[in-house]
């Protein structure tokens, strides 16, 4: 890095510097990508430009087949991403072994349980998939049925929860008609918040996960942003602490190349 750092806080910043950031640059904003340009991010990173949020959250938050790959552990057991038709049959026999009956698809790039299939069998989904009426990549998992959907929002030290319900709809989903109750997250379940959002170089997120009739908690999606609907934040106060968490992140990761660039100011 020469001179000081960069700092783009907009995506028209973002497009007219674009081609000239190098490393040590700071994007202080999520890029509004166009599907098929996330490519643009791996770009990015491997230049050595600084995200805020990361480039790996912008991904995440963009993609429920990478959340998979990289979240899978935490995630319902038999989670797969479907990328070919030949991963299907490979899923088809592991299902089959361990008799998984209905089953749920995920598609790409569909929020608040739009892109959320129910299938009577993963059969369905291999005809649907070989007509063409599923696209590539989807992720694919058993259903289960009686699991409790809880959002979690959690931006620095602000943590709530609630839970959504829908008796009339297996999507739980506020936009499909599903109505929430607050809820005190177990310090399991916010651990479990921790990690994924560790993993995933999330600085603040909306996640969403599953409670089976045990009450094991798993992990089930995650966002950078999300609706407010249901919550007790106001949208106010909620733009307010994530600017005030990226302002934060900034002033921190500039200090600290700042530093590097002048090792005698550290002494």
């Amino acid at each position: 890095m020469t001179g000081r750092p960069r700092i783009i806080d907009s995506n028209q910043g973002f497009g007219e510097h674009y081609q000239n950031l190098c490393a040590g640059d700071i994007i202080c904003c999520r890029l509004r990508l166009r599907q098929g340009e996330e490519h643009l991010l791996l770009d990015l990173s491997a230049r050595g430009v600084i995200g805020i949020p990361s480039f790996t959250s912008q991904l995440c938050s963009r993609s429920k087949a990478f959340q998979t790959r990289l979240f899978s552990p935490y995630m319902l057991p038999d989670t797969e991403v479907v990328y070919t038709l030949h991963d299907l049959t490979e899923v088809i026999t592991g299902y089959g072994r361990n008799r998984r009956r209905e089953v749920i698809v995920k598609l790409e790039r569909k929020n608040s349980g739009l892109g959320v299939l129910k299938f009577a069998s993963i059969e369905d989904v291999y005809s649907q998939s070989i007509l063409g009426l599923l696209h590539f990549p989807f992720v694919l998992q058993p259903f289960f049925p009686a699991l409790r959907d809880v959002r979690a929002i959690i931006i620095d030290d602000y943590v709530e929860a609630y839970e959504r319900s829908n008796p009339d709809n297996f999507r739980s989903n506020l936009h499909c008609g599903g109505t929430a109750q607050p809820l005190e997250l177990t310090d399991e379940q916010l651990g479990l918040c921790t990690l994924v959002m560790e993993r995933g170089d999330f600085p603040y997120a909306h996640i969403d996960l599953m409670i089976d009739q045990n009450g094991d908690s798993y992990f089930s999606e995650i966002n950078l942003r999300g609706g407010l609907r249901g919550a007790r934040i106001d949208a106010g106060e909620y733009r307010q602490r994530i600017k005030t968490v990226e302002e934060q992140l900034c002033r921190w990761i500039l200090k600290q190349e700042l530093d590097e660039a002048d090792p005698g100011k550290q002494a």
